[in-house]
């Protein structure tokens, strides 16, 4: 027998007994230590305080079984007691001259800010500013030769790559964990403005705000939040890209506030069986489910109904796309869309507008269901609905629109809900119960109604037959 022959029977010997060989070059799990000793000594903790005020009876707690104590609860003038509240958080030195970089939610309310490093030097910082939306802080300590992380890129990071953690987790400081790059490019609800980083490198409650590092031991992303059913790490981390992070800090250091474009249109992610209803077969694109008439969107020519497939020639994929892309552009950006409007493809340019941050408003119009006259029954969507009078529309601020009063099991799997109240076919507006029966009779596989909820527009498909 060869010598070849002999090594090759050895090889496999080995592999049956002792397991699989690793490929040459490959000497195990990684060394974090040199990142550790380099970028460590610029990861901060933050510490934050506040005194809230909080008005008692003005009886003291001593006489709580005294027989007159409700007596005196309730006619005693209240007194204020103050109570110092405080949180930690983590950060990371940007520049020597003491510009940290946190999360907007571990100063939030804070009255005072202090920074400790690791060789427990602390700094009364100021804040220059914060952005709720990204969840991006930028402060100020007044000192000098302070030591700086390295900045890195998170456009180039792939999904697999090892990352590393460094923060002050139960108030733990410069602890450090490690994992994998779980995900890019991932998007929460009501978050437009954020493509996070999932990693599954333990992060728990006083990380936020810390660094994440590449392998380089350069900053890719800001720990700011987990996803979690106890309140701990449970294996899935999200951080915030530093290209994103960098671009909300340059606007705070230069004007203490984030610009923002928008062209005043509300967006619904598209599923298949909207797709379908609107004649396209792939679920690919964004539907458009509100247009400020008065906005960009409207003098741009963009229509409810219309599903927005391209952005400037790029591929819109998700609800959070559109947004996060005008938001940070500059105003005044002019946009190139490609719409889907009649099953056919239209292009159009719109030209952004800057956003202005109002508070919301909590009035909603009044959804009370209209007396029973005129109910109809809709077998074939499986729907009792009912017209809205004039005062209802009139509140509701449409021309016309039908409550729903019943669903049945099919049109409630599709998102029906008795209160909702349909207001459009597809892209066009409801004028008539007969317009809504014209069209299921002449529909095929679902149809699109639009959706008043709660003061919000959507689209809802719900298949024909529902009744059957």
């Amino acid at each position: 027998m060869s010598l070849k022959s002999l090594m090759a029977i050895a090889a496999l010997a080995i592999s049956i007994f002792c397991g699989p060989t690793f490929a040459a070059g490959v000497t195990g799990l990684p060394d974090f230590t040199p990142i550790v000793n380099a970028e460590g000594p610029a990861v901060v903790n933050i510490s934050t305080s506040r005194i809230e005020r909080q008005a008692t009876s003005g009886v003291p707690d001593a006489f709580a079984n005294d027989p007159f104590f409700e007596f005196f609860r309730r006619f005693a003038p209240p007194q204020m007691r103050e109570r110092e509240v405080g949180s930690l958080g983590s950060g990371f030195i940007l520049s020597a001259d003491g510009y940290v970089m946190t999360n907007a939610h571990v100063v939030s309310k804070a009255e005072k800010i202090t920074v400790t490093l690791t060789d427990k030097r602390e700094f009364p910082a100021r804040l220059i500013g914060a952005d709720e939306r990204t969840d991006v802080a930028l402060l100020k300590i007044d000192g000098t030769n302070l030591p700086v992380v390295k900045l890195g890129k998170s456009s180039s990071l792939q999904v697999g790559q090892w990352v590393l953690a460094i923060g002050s987790p139960f108030g733990l400081d410069n602890s450090v964990t490690s994992g994998i790059v779980s995900a890019l490019g991932r998007q929460l609800p009501d978050d437009g403005y954020v493509p996070f980083i999932q990693t599954d490198a333990a992060v728990n409650p006083g990380n936020s705000g810390g660094p994440l590092f590449n392998m380089n031991g350069e900053v890719v992303g800001i720990n700011s939040q987990i996803l979690s059913r106890s309140g701990g790490f449970m294996g899935i981390s999200l951080a915030i890209p530093i290209d994103v992070a960098l671009d909300v800090a340059g606007q705070l250091k230069a004007r203490g506030k984030v610009v923002r474009g928008r062209i005043g249109a509300t967006l619904q992610p598209l599923n298949k069986a909207l797709a379908q209803s609107f004649g396209l077969s792939r679920p690919d694109g964004v539907l458009v489910v509100k247009v400020d008439p008065n906005g960009p969107a409207a003098k741009g020519g963009l229509r409810v109904g219309d599903i927005i497939t391209t952005l400037n020639r790029q591929p819109v994929t998700g609800s959070g796309d559109l947004p996060r892309a005008i938001g940070m552009a500059k105003p005044g950006t002019r946009f190139d869309l490609q719409v889907w409007r009649d099953k056919a493809l239209h292009p159009l340019m719109l030209v952004s507008e800057e956003l202005k941050e109002t508070p919301e408003s909590d009035d909603q119009p009044d959804n009370a269901p209209p007396a029973r006259s005129g109910e109809r029954n809709l077998t074939q969507l499986g729907l009792v609905i009912s017209p809205l009078n004039a005062q209802q529309r009139q509140q509701l601020g449409i021309a016309f629109g039908v409550l729903v009063r019943a669903v049945n099991d099919v049109s409630a799997r599709a998102g029906l809900v008795p209160g909702d109240v349909i207001v459009g076919i597809g892209s066009d507006p409801l004028t008539s119960v007969k317009q809504l029966e014209n069209a299921i009779k002449g529909g095929k596989g679902s149809v699109a109604l639009q959706v008043m909820r709660e003061g919000s527009l959507l689209f809802v498909p719900v298949p024909l037959g529902g009744g059957n």
